[in-house]
């Protein structure tokens, strides 16, 4: 029997179908759930606005893992990280789109890259984002931008950047999920994986995130969105491209302080 969380998840997404295509696992996967996992709390409280202390209220108390002390800091960072695996890992949909548009933003530079993104979702429509996604991350052959590390750092795919990868998430005692396709170099993999670390969602030793920013993200991961902005088919996407650059940048500042 499906627990109150997960219900609430599939009823607001429209259903086990819809609610998998948001968050690109296989319709199964969710249908053999009986609540959402741990590790897809974030992922299903970004595709749907249902809050985590709703879907997993054993886990989270006010938005919070009760069992681990998450700073305000690294949360806005885990937030920054969902945000561009979500945008990153499938076209949005409509009810995304409405939320971007919403986004009032400070005069930061992050915050004016987010006031650009919301600019970009209240013009644009679902056909044409799902083409631009299309466009420049499918294509017919491949896309415009291939965004996975090894294809970055070395020219080709599944090269040795990404056997060191995985070799280190499996040290932290992470595996891709079940019905994902794409190989763990993926940016919306990693993102992924970093909201996990800074948002104490993956359990691990004191500065992960630090060494899996530093190691396998810092040398390819400007020069990708960088990419972004410039892409002949990205509109939207320019500013999604934008706000990876610019969080990109505040990243590698507040990784190279002393500790």
């Amino acid at each position: 029997m499906r627990d109150q969380g997960l219900n609430e998840a599939i009823r607001v997404a429209g259903g086990v179908s819809e609610l998998a295509r948001r968050i690109g696992i296989s319709q199964p996967s969710i249908s053999n759930w009986n609540r959402v996992p741990a590790e897809r709390v974030v992922e299903v409280e970004a595709a749907t606005g249902v809050e985590r202390v709703v879907l997993r209220p054993d886990l989270y108390d006010k938005g919070k893992p009760v069992s681990v002390d998450v700073s305000e800091s690294d949360s806005a960072r885990a937030q920054e990280y969902m945000l561009l695996a979500v945008l990153l890992g499938r076209a949005p949909d409509a009810d995304l789109l409405r939320r971007l548009a919403e986004v009032r933003a400070d005069a930061s530079p992050l915050g004016l890259a987010h006031a650009a993104l919301a600019e970009a979702a209240s013009n644009t429509t679902i056909e044409k984002v799902e083409r631009e996604y299309f466009d420049l991350f499918i294509g017919l052959g491949r896309g415009e931008l291939l965004p996975y590390g090894s294809y970055y750092l070395t020219g080709f795919l599944h090269e040795r950047p990404l056997a060191r990868l995985r070799a280190e998430l499996n040290e932290l005692g992470l595996a891709r999920a079940e019905g994902i396709p794409e190989p763990e170099d993926h940016v919306a993999i990693l993102c992924e994986v970093m909201a996990g670390l800074a948002g104490g969602r993956f359990p691990a030793a004191a500065g992960s995130d630090r060494q899996l920013f530093e190691k396998h993200m810092k040398p390819w991961f400007g020069r990708f969105f960088a990419d972004l902005e410039q892409a002949e088919a990205a509109n939207f996407y320019r500013r999604v491209g934008t706000l990876g650059r610019v969080f990109v940048d505040i990243e590698n500042e507040a990784f190279a302080l002393p500790t």
